[in-house]
């Protein structure tokens, strides 16, 4: 076990240890790699961003009340595409890191070395969370554009807390288990922001997006794989952080409650009032 802790079991089984070893490490010590690295050295920048989105979420639809709502097609266009750039390239750095060093999807510890392939999943485990500060975006360009009706709080509550989920894991857990999420995440986000960049190149689009529905039903999918992964991993003998399970699954079991209540409220009990 790689953590850098100092902490030294002596004459005592190191597997009925392992639990209570990381759940000390990850209160007291971060990944030596990363910590040092933007955004994650200190909670501060990330704790200041966090204030400036939710006064942005507070006073921006004030401000934009007695206005027009500001044209941004051509931003909406280069923005999404390029997150669907970002997104793809995401997925195929977690694919091939995890399969090159032949990661388990039962049971994969942090890999704390300085291996290249370590290295790899861990800088790909920075630019995925990297990619969720960015993705705070979206919600300015609601408010400039006056859609406040999506400005709902599973838009604002997963987009805030997702920012600071990551910036957890890649301070003190840049890889092992982690990286199904990020790499089912970035897969999913393709998806999306393929349908959102169509959709901005204007209303001749809508023909071809009738499978908006089925983006729903797909981050519920990931929500229930990621629960499903996370539920094993908690009870099995497996050298990674408990307190990090747990977070992940009280998180994606949140999601699924709130993706499932949109997806009802939107397609199934708006379905039903129109008939």
């Amino acid at each position: 076990m790689e953590v850098m802790c100092h902490y030294f079991p002596n004459k005592l089984n190191i597997n009925v240890l392992h639990k209570h070893v990381h759940f000390r490490c990850l209160c007291h010590c971060s990944d030596k790699r990363t910590e040092n690295w933007p955004l994650v050295y200190s909670p501060v920048p990330l704790g200041c961003i966090f204030l400036c989105y939710l006064i942005m979420i507070r006073v921006g639809p004030r401000l934009m009340a007695e206005r027009q709502p500001v044209n941004l097609k051509m931003v909406l266009i280069v923005y999404n595409f390029t997150m669907v750039c970002l997104s793809a390239y995401m997925f195929y750095e977690f694919t091939a890191s995890s399969w090159l060093e032949r990661y388990s999807l039962l049971c994969q510890p942090v890999d704390y070395s300085e291996s290249p392939l370590a290295m790899r999943m861990a800088r790909v485990c920075w630019w995925f969370y990297v990619s969720k500060v960015i993705e705070l975006s979206d919600t300015i360009f609601f408010i400039l554009r006056k859609k406040n009706n999506q400005l709902t709080f599973l838009h604002v509550y997963h987009h805030a807390t997702m920012i600071f989920n990551w910036w957890v894991g890649v301070k003190y857990v840049a890889g092992g288990q982690s990286f199904l999420i990020g790499l089912i995440n970035s897969l999913v986000h393709v998806v999306m922001y393929l349908y959102y960049g169509l959709a901005a190149l204007g209303p001749h689009m809508m023909k071809y997006l009738w499978w908006k529905r089925y983006l729903t039903i797909l981050q519920l999918v990931q929500f229930f794989i990621v629960t499903i992964h996370t539920s094993y991993n908690l009870y099995a003998d497996c050298d990674f952080p408990d307190a990090m399970n747990m977070v992940v699954l009280a998180y994606s079991l949140s999601l699924i409650i709130l993706f499932a209540n949109f997806y009802y409220q939107s397609y199934l009990h708006a379905t039903t009032k129109k008939k």
